[in-house]
């Protein structure tokens, strides 16, 4: 039976790999945006962009508190070591 559905499905072949691939890179860009060396150094140039007058402190405070969640769901799940790469 296995053999018959490979040869059935053949055809999607080219759907299945492209749906693995979107799948590596969704998880890849998810690992990037909630590692805490990332989210720090936003919030770091987040607040050289407020002491050089970039932004307004409402602004900082909006993204700041974006960047903390961020932040806190990074913890939260522990999968990364926090210097940029996964555990």
């Amino acid at each position: 039976m296995g053999l018959i559905s490979e040869v059935l499905l053949l055809p999607f072949a080219p759907a299945r790999g492209s749906a693995w691939a979107i799948r590596q890179v969704i998880q890849e860009a998810e690992r990037i945006y909630y590692d805490p060396a990332t989210v720090r150094a936003e919030l770091a140039r987040l607040e050289e962009r407020l002491e050089a007058g970039e932004i307004t402190e409402e602004e900082f405070d909006r993204v700041e508190d974006e960047l903390l969640d961020r932040l806190e769901t990074a913890t939260r799940s522990g999968e990364t070591t926090g210097d940029g790469t996964a555990s």
